[in-house]
C-alpha cells in the first residue's frame, strides 16, 4: 500500500497509509471505532476506490480494480457480520465461492480436518441458514478460504462468537498460512487474539497511522492506550 487516502466529500477518512504485507504473513490492524480500519479493507479489496495513493499485488498496480477481478488474482475479504448464501447448503456455499474465483475443486477434500474441527463437515447438506451464528460464521470464512487466497482480508474474524470459539480463528488462520501461504490482514478489537496471532500490528486513528510494530511494544506506548480506550486507561497493557 502506498499513500492511501480517501475522502468522502469535505471528510477525508484515510491519509497517506503505506505499509507492505509479504506473502505468509499476518498484520493485525487496530484502532478505535471510526479509525478508517473497514475504509482501509474496503479500498483494498476493491469495495471503494481510493482518493490517492496505490494498492500493489506484487509489481502490479491492482488500485481501482473490481472486487470479482481482485478475487480472481487473489486477493479475497470476509465481513464482519455473516455473509452466506442463505437459502444454499454449506456445501452449496464452499463450491459456489470456488466456481466464482481461482479456488480449486480439491479444496473440500484439502480441508477435511479444518471443516471437522469447525463442526461444519457433519453439516454439509444442512442450510446454512440453519446454522448457529458461530457456525455461520466461520462458514463466511472458509468461503473467502476456498478462493484460494493470495491475500486475506479479515474484517473483525472473532466478532460475535463467544469466547470459547475464537480459538478457532488461530487454527484457520495457521492453515491459511502453512497451506495457502496467505498473507492475512485482521481488523479486530480482540486484543487477546491479537497477541496471539500478530507479529506486527498497525494501529490507526483518525484516518491516520498512529503506530507500528510488534504488539507487546505498540500496546504498550501512552498514545496508543489513550487513543483506543481514552485517557487515563491501561487495559492494552497487559
Amino acid at each position: 500500500m502506498e499513500r492511501l487516502s480517501k475522502q468522502f466529500g469535505g471528510l477525508r477518512v484515510l491519509e497517506d497509509i503505506r505499509f507492505q504485507l509479504a506473502p505468509g504473513e499476518v498484520l493485525g490492524v487496530i484502532g478505535p471505532n471510526g479509525a478508517g480500519k473497514t475504509t482501509l479493507i474496503n479500498m483494498i479489496s476493491g469495495r471503494i476506490t481510493p482518493t490517492n495513493g496505490h494498492v500493489f499485488l506484487g509489481d502490479v498496480d491492482v488500485t481501482g480494480w473490481p472486487t470479482h477481478k481482485l478475487s480472481r488474482w487473489g486477493v479475497v475479504r470476509s465481513f464482519q457480520q455473516t455473509n452466506i448464501f442463505q437459502g444454499q447448503t454449506v456445501r452449496e456455499n464452499l463450491l459456489r465461492a470456488i466456481r466464482f474465483s481461482r479456488g480449486s475443486q480439491n479444496f473440500l477434500a484439502n480441508v477435511g480436518d479444518l471443516l471437522n474441527s469447525f463442526g461444519l463437515a457433519v453439516r454439509m447438506e444442512e442450510q446454512s441458514n440453519k446454522l448457529a451464528y458461530g457456525l455461520q460464521k466461520m462458514l463466511g470464512l472458509m468461503m473467502a478460504y476456498a478462493t484460494n487466497p493470495g491475500v486475506l482480508l479479515l474484517d473483525e474474524p472473532a466478532a460475535g462468537l463467544e469466547r470459547g470459539e475464537r480459538r478457532r480463528i488461530d487454527e484457520f488462520v495457521a492453515h491459511a498460512q502453512r497451506y495457502a501461504g496467505s498473507a492475512v490482514l485482521i481488523v479486530e478489537h480482540d486484543m487477546e487474539l491479537v497477541r496471539r496471532l500478530c507479529p506486527r500490528v498497525l494501529v490507526m486513528d483518525g484516518g491516520h497511522v498512529l503506530a507500528e510494530g510488534a504488539p507487546a511494544e505498540v500496546l504498550a506506548r501512552t498514545d496508543v492506550i489513550e487513543a483506543y480506550l481514552g485517557a487515563g486507561s491501561d487495559g492494552l497493557a497487559a
